[in-house]
């Protein structure tokens, strides 16, 4: 009787989201107010962080800053100042390290107050094949793609459950969803920090019944400095993607609350048919959009 119930409950439930996600596509999504919000990006130093940073600082929010380069958090800081005339505090932090994760997070706290925004973008890229990656550099990469989130979500997530306010936002890739030839250190720390995005997620809303919200975005490569040179085979069918076009979609993406944000949404596609299909038209479809001559190009460098 009770499967009973709860399959009946849950169709219900089932065609009640199916409805409200179709009404969001012709009706948008109430953005919410970040004004005042503390804000704090991982990475922030160059690239998609700053541009990010940027974006939250034309709409008032308070700014954190961290980055392992200091000397581009700060020109970042100049932007985002600029932009907002907003208060923004820049840190230098290795978030590879988890005393000094803990170290910055405690002086944040103590000089800026308790973080209601965390944006876990910091990232790194070898792009080697497998057996010529060093092992030092395997271990470097998910302590700064993955592991470094264990740590920052630690560090503030207490206080955003306890305030029952906050939002935890994951820059995985689509890396983190379909395994990519030539970045295998690369892949399985984004799958890996897309794993701890959604189980925290699940953990948020099933366990602690807490209003915390989560975002997890995965692109496609990104013309930053990570993956410079990179082309694909159909750039018109799969571009290598624009940072402020990026930084946009990640910035309404946090404002409307998504879970899980795909760029470019084509890629949904790709991640369905990779369920259904065989695993020679995996290699087939790999090879059909040229992700190997992006990898190539990032062996060249």
């Amino acid at each position: 009787m009770d499967v009973i119930i709860d399959t009946s409950i849950f169709l219900g439930k089932f065609l009640y989201y199916l409805l409200e996600s179709l009404a969001y596509k012709i009706i948008p999504k109430r953005r919410k107010d970040v004004a005042g919000e503390i804000v704090l990006i991982t990475g922030a130093g160059s690239g998609l962080g700053r541009l990010l940073s940027v974006h939250f600082a034309s709409h008032g929010a308070i700014l954190v800053l961290w980055d392992i380069n200091q000397e581009g958090n700060m020109e970042t800081r100049r932007l985002a100042q600029e932009k907002g005339g907003v208060k923004v505090f820049a840190y230098q932090c290795d978030c590879s390290n988890r005393q000094e994760v803990y170290r910055v997070a405690d002086q944040v706290r103590k000089e800026v107050g308790d973080v209601t925004i965390l944006i876990n973008n910091a990232g790194i890229v070898t792009g080697k094949l497998f057996l010529d990656i060093a092992d030092h550099m395997v271990e470097k990469t998910f302590l700064v793609n993955a592991i470094s989130h264990f740590w920052t979500c630690k560090a503030f997530l207490p206080a955003m459950i306890e305030a029952n306010h906050g939002h935890l936002v994951c820059v995985s890739s689509i890396a983190g969803r379909i395994g990519i030839n030539g970045l295998t250190d690369y892949s399985a720390s984004k799958f890996a920090a897309f794993g701890l995005a959604e189980s925290l997620f699940l953990e948020l809303n099933m366990v602690k019944k807490s209003e915390v919200k989560t975002t997890i975005i995965c692109p496609y490569f990104i013309k930053t400095g990570m993956f410079e040179g990179c082309t694909t085979k159909y750039p018109l069918l799969l571009p290598i993607l624009d940072q402020e076009y990026v930084a946009k979609k990640i910035f309404n993406a946090i404002l409307e609350e998504q879970v899980y944000v795909v760029i470019p949404r084509f890629l949904w596609f790709t991640l369905v048919l990779k369920q259904i299909i065989s695993s020679k038209m995996v290699i087939a479809l790999g090879e059909y959009l040229g992700v190997d001559s992006c990898m190539a190009s990032l062996r060249e460098k």
